[in-house]
C-alpha cells in the first residue's frame, strides 16, 4: 500500500514532504496554492528548487495536489473565468514543482448536461495551454449533494468522453464521497459490485489516487463529512476491502481525515495510518 496523508504546507511547500517523512508515509497530498482565495503570491524559482531537492532527498512519490475549493468550471461567468485562470496557475505550480498529479472537484450545475460540457471544455483549454506534460487532472468523485457533478460514476465518464488528451486526465476516488453517493463497499460483495461498476463505465486503469475516509453520513445521504478510520458508517472492515485490493497496490491512498489528536493524545493521522496499515496485514 502507497500510503500518505494531505498535509499542511505552512512555512513553504516543502514542509508537507518533510511531515510526510516524518510519518514513515510513502506519498504526500497538498495544496500547491491558498484554496479559499482567487489571488495567490507567486511561486519563487528557489521554492521549487527546494521543493524538487527535498522531495529526492526524502524519496516522496507520488506527490498529489489537491485544486482550490473555489473552481467551478460548470459553472456561469464570472466564475468560470476566474476558474481557468486558477486551474491554469495550479497547473503550472505543479509542473514547476514536480508534481505528478493535480486533483480537482468537476464542478456543480443545476443542468447536467450543460455542466458536463462546460468541464470537458474547460480541462480541454487547461490542457491545450499548459506547458508541462508530466502532469495529469484526476476528476475525484463527489457525495453527489446539490448541483455537484461527479457523484456518478456516469457523469465521470460523460465527461471523459469529451476530452480531447484523454491520456492526460484520470479519478481520484474518494471513499466517503461515493458511500454518500450511494456506492456502497462495507461487505467483500457490495465492494466487488462498485469496483466492476467503475470498471464498467469509467475503466479500472483511469483509477490513479484513493482518498480514504470513513464517513459521517449513511448510505446514500449525499453528506460530503468524513470521519476517522473505522469510526464512520463505512466501518474498518468496509476500507479494508479496498486497501487489500491487489489492483489498487501501486495507487497511492491519501488519507484526509480529520487533524488533531485523540483522546489519548495520539497524532490522528499516525492513528488513521495505523488503522489502514493494520486492515492492510489483516
Amino acid at each position: 500500500m502507497i500510503l500518505g496523508s494531505h498535509l499542511s504546507i505552512a512555512g513553504g511547500t516543502d514542509r508537507a514532504l518533510v511531515a510526510a517523512a516524518d510519518y514513515g508515509f510513502d506519498t504526500v497530498a497538498l495544496f500547491v496554492r491558498n484554496q479559499r482565495q482567487w489571488k495567490a503570491p507567486p511561486l519563487t524559482d528557489e521554492a521549487a528548487r527546494l521543493f524538487r531537492r527535498t522531495r529526492r532527498r526524502l524519496g516522496i512519490s507520488p506527490v498529489v495536489a489537491h485544486g482550490s475549493y473555489l473552481v467551478n468550471l460548470a459553472g456561469d461567468q464570472p466564475v468560470r473565468r476566474k476558474s481557468l485562470v486558477a486551474v491554469a496557475d495550479e497547473l503550472d505550480r505543479c509542473g514547476r514543482l514536480g508534481i505528478d498529479y493535480l486533483v480537482m472537484h468537476p464542478g456543480a450545475n443545476p443542468k447536467r448536461e450543460q455542466g458536463i460540457a462546460r468541464i470537458a471544455a474547460g480541462l480541454n483549454a487547461s490542457i491545450a495551454n499548459c506547458r508541462h506534460r508530466r502532469v495529469k487532472i484526476l476528476l475525484e468523485t463527489t457525495s453527489g449533494a446539490g448541483n455537484s457533478i461527479g457523484g456518478r460514476f456516469e457523469d465521470l465518464a460523460a465527461i471523459f468522453e469529451q476530452l480531447d488528451r484523454k491520456g492526460r486526465f484520470g479519478v481520484c476516488l474518494d471513499t466517503c464521497h461515493i458511500f454518500a453517493a450511494g456506492y456502497d463497499l462495507r461487505t467483500a460483495r457490495a465492494y466487488r459490485q462498485m469496483m466492476a461498476a467503475f470498471d464498467a463505465i469509467i475503466g479500472a486503469a483511469r483509477l490513479m489516487a484513493v482518498h480514504v475516509n470513513d464517513s459521517l453520513g449513511d448510505l446514500a445521504s449525499h453528506r460530503d463529512r468524513h470521519a476517522h478510520i473505522g469510526a464512520g458508517r463505512i466501518g474498518l472492515r468496509g476500507l479494508a476491502n479496498l486497501v487489500n485490493d491487489p489492483r489498487l497496490r501501486n495507487v497511492p491512498m491519501i488519507l484526509e481525515t480529520p487533524k488533531g489528536t485523540d483522546p489519548a493524545g495520539g497524532d490522528w493521522d499516525a492513528v488513521n495510518a495505523a488503522a489502514l496499515r493494520g486492515a492492510a496485514r489483516a
